[in-house]
């Protein structure tokens, strides 16, 4: 304590001195003091640079063996896929790589290759700022050198440390005294990967164009360039080819700016479309599984590091599942694309209680150049549908709304600035439509859901809120749906994109009763040694009330309230299992879904074209379901025999429209064939849209003081109006009449007693 107040006051004691010294002087004594840090500093990281074990670049000549990642099946005995298997890589000298080519690489990689001694300290700085405001790793230049490249793909173990930087630094300083740049060039075109087991660019000229590297266009020439820094990411053949277009632009445009090229080549370029090669792979099972792992990989652990550290990569995959899937999705998209013109389809499975995907098809066939094969479909974006409606119904029942709940099956337009009798969907109108183009009155949601009636649909969302509806899709893994303000009401029949794989996982929520689970594809990772690198816990996060799920399950395997939509006996009911199920398409047939579920078992599955054009007829669930049940059947006859619990509801003390006996039909027709009109009235005259008697957000809360104060009710009630006009309209009339005419006898009757009753005089004589 002593000490420390000591050296406090010689601290006061030299800043009171400072004061009484010239600003001049303090500038001089601060500028020595810096300068004996910086002296200091630098004295010390060159000793510790000295102590650095830094490879003699004799090494350069010898290359690392490489040992390549292997995944396998979740049992760990099924090979799917060597990624080094038939590595491909033909050396070329410098003079037979196309001079387009190389320009392109030394703008996009290092437009100072030929002024620089095999390092750029500000390209460092400039790179690791720009990647970290922009946030863009794919989006210019990186801060190595293609001498540095060259000594890390040669030399140097790929970690990322400071260590490891200083030394690639050093080695490509003392290359570039031992090497020209034409010779360090050439090695890099040579080794560099371009994509799977594809190395050099003779290689990747003749995978992706069918030519030699000489040979090259200066578009071609661009798009090779474009992908050595994240290959796997930027694939042709994988579903980032508008960022692989992207960065072959900028590469372009780095070329002209360097003066690579001229203003009116870069014009033709830009307008000029470039065709690549069918992809070649062989040896591969669950190609699309395989491709969709290996991306993960590359971005935790480096392209590098899959073709060096010998990984054993156990997936999640199940191999016998997977077979089946394949099977079925190849013999029915067969079929689908003579009877509907639907050229592909895809289909995942996961297990709800792990989150492992245990199948993923992405096309009918993968291999296949007429139908773009290799292209997944299982992780594009497309419409759902009204596979999107129990999300909305499960936000409903989050505030409180029940599957009893009454709402009006009408023509109703939700526009409030629209007439409330308009039926145009014209901006900024909306008035959609049923699927039969019929509308039945009052239906609770149970029945409204089971028959994906389109209008219930909208008002649901409508009560539970847009926003508090995407919250909930997000939480249960629905990643795309991520702007409120790009949607409205359309939200619910389908207006938003999603992805398969997605949607499976979150229908897996309601399997596993609101719990989701962490997405799976990796159980373990092992090094070439067998020793465990990496282990995938089973994550869970409740994001749904259970009571709520089990609602939304109760509903989709109730076969009785489907039955008008499906009938009795359809694919989509299971007599003696717990399955749930919800089809959805889009407009003009462009998408067929199903998706449904067990509690150990999620399977979705889609039919369409990849290019998003409409199929050639038939209902959604004649397309995709056949493909779909027999898949449940193959996969539940492997899973343990499990069952939906029942919800909890409590109906007491709940208002009548949320329990759905606040209009009793039944009474009014009793009450009218008695001839009680002021029954029939007080019945008619209670029936109105349920937003006369709830707060949207708080519907088991007091009625609303003034329900007319809803943007909505207008429109809604004007629609219900109109309904018991027409339909229960005759009813009151008839017995207003009955009750008029009995009225009237009754009265004549009185009067006929009346005149009885009164004595006769006699006639005077």
């Amino acid at each position: 304590m002593g000490y420390t107040v000591r050296a406090m006051t010689r601290v006061k004691k030299w800043v009171r001195s400072l004061k009484r010294l010239p600003m001049k002087e303090i500038l001089i004594d601060i500028s020595i003091v810096l300068f004996a840090v910086g002296v200091l500093g630098t004295a010390g990281l060159l000793i510790w640079i000295s102590t650095l074990d830094i490879p003699d670049l004799s090494a350069f000549e010898e290359r690392r063996v490489l040992q390549s990642t292997k995944l396998y099946d979740r049992t760990g005995e099924i090979l799917l896929y060597d990624l080094g298997k038939d590595v491909r890589r033909t050396v070329v000298p410098i003079d037979a790589i196309s001079h387009h080519l190389k320009n392109a690489t030394i703008a996009i990689e290092d437009d100072q290759f030929y002024n620089h001694f095999g390092v750029q300290p500000k390209a460092i700085l400039r790179a690791g700022w720009a990647n970290f405001t922009d946030g863009d790793l794919l989006g210019g230049q990186g801060g190595s050198t293609i001498t540095q490249q060259v000594i890390k793909n040669s030399v140097l173990q790929r970690d990322k440390t400071l260590t490891r930087k200083i030394k690639e630094a050093i080695l490509a300083i003392k290359l570039e005294r031992v090497l020209s740049k034409d010779e360090i060039l050439s090695i890099y075109l040579n080794e560099s990967p371009y994509g799977g087991t594809i190395y050099g660019v003779e290689e990747a000229a003749q995978a992706f164009f069918g030519k030699k590297a000489t040979d090259l266009t200066l578009n071609e020439a661009a798009y090779l360039a474009a992908l050595p820094q994240a290959p796997t990411y930027l694939s042709p053949y994988g579903n980032n080819r508008e960022r692989l277009d992207a960065r072959q632009r900028l590469v372009l445009e780095r070329m002209k700016i360097n003066d690579f090229i001229t203003e009116e080549e870069y014009n033709a370029a830009i307008s000029t479309t470039t065709e690549f090669l069918p992809q070649a792979v062989s040896g591969i099972r669950a190609p699309h599984f395989v491709m969709y792992v290996r991306e993960q990989l590359v971005e935790k652990f480096g392209e590098e590091a899959l073709s060096e550290r010998g990984l054993r990569v156990i997936t999640t995959l199940d191999a016998e599942l997977q077979e089946e899937a394949e099977r079925i999705v190849a013999e029915h998209g067969a079929t689908n694309v003579e009877r509907f013109k639907a050229d592909n389809a895809g289909m995942v499975a996961t297990d709800p209680q792990t989150g492992d995907l245990l199948v993923m098809v992405g096309s009918r066939d993968y291999f296949s150049e007429e139908i773009d094969g290799n292209f997944n479909i299982t992780t594009a974006d497309r419409q759902p549908g009204s596979a999107i409606k129990p999300f909305i119904y499960a936000a409903a029942f989050s505030k409180g709304y029940l599957p009893d709940t009454t709402v009006f099956d009408l023509r109703t337009q939700f526009s409030p600035s629209c007439p409330p009798d308009s039926q145009s969907s014209e901006s900024p109108c909306y008035s959609p439509n049923n699927y039969n183009n019929k509308f039945l009155g009052p239906i609770n949601l149970r029945n409204a859901l089971a028959q994906s009636l389109n209008i219930p649909a909208v008002k649901v969302l409508y009560l539970a809120g847009l926003r508090d509806s995407l919250k909930l899709a997000a939480d249960m893994g629905l990643t795309t749906l991520n702007d409120p303000d790009r949607y409205g009401l359309t939200l619910v029949l389908g207006g938003g994109e999603v992805k398969l794989v997605d949607m499976t996982y979150a229908y897996g929520v309601f399997a596993n009763e609101g719990v989701r689970v962490k997405p799976r594809t990796i159980l373990r990772i092992e090094d070439s040694r067998g020793l465990i690198v990496e282990e995938a816990p089973i994550e869970e996060t409740r994001v749904l009330d259970r009571n709520v799920t089990l609602m939304i399950s109760d509903v989709l395997s109730d076969n009785v309230a489907r039955t008008p939509l499906w009938g009795a006996n359809s694919l989509v009911n299971f007599p003696n299992r717990s399955v749930a199920s919800k089809t959805g398409s889009t407009n003009n047939l462009r998408d067929a879904w199903l998706m449904g579920y067990a509690p150990n078992l999620a399977v979705g599955t889609w039919v369409g074209n990849n290019d998003n054009s409409p199929m050639g007829g038939g209902l959604s669930g004649l397309i995709v379901t056949p493909m779909w049940r027999d898949f449940m059947d193959f996969a539940l006859e492997r899973r343990d025999e499990q069952s939906f619990a029942q919800p909890e509801v409590n109906l007491s003390n709940v208002k009548p429209v949320l329990r759905g006996d606040y209009i009793d039909l039944t009474q009014l027709q009793v009450a009218a064939s008695s001839s009680n009109a002021t029954a029939v009235s007080l019945i008619y005259d209670n029936i109105h849209t349920i937003l006369h008697y709830v707060n949207k957000n708080d519907p088991q809360g007091p009625y609303p003081t003034n329900p007319g104060n809803d943007p909505q009710y207008e429109n809604w009630e004007w629609a219900v109006t109109r309904w018991k006009e027409e339909a229960l309209g005759p009813i009151v009339a008839a017995a207003a009449a009955a009750a008029a005419a009995e009225a009237d006898l009754e009265e004549e009757e009185e009067e006929a007693e009346d005149e009885e009753d009164t004595p006769r005089r006699r006639p005077r004589r």
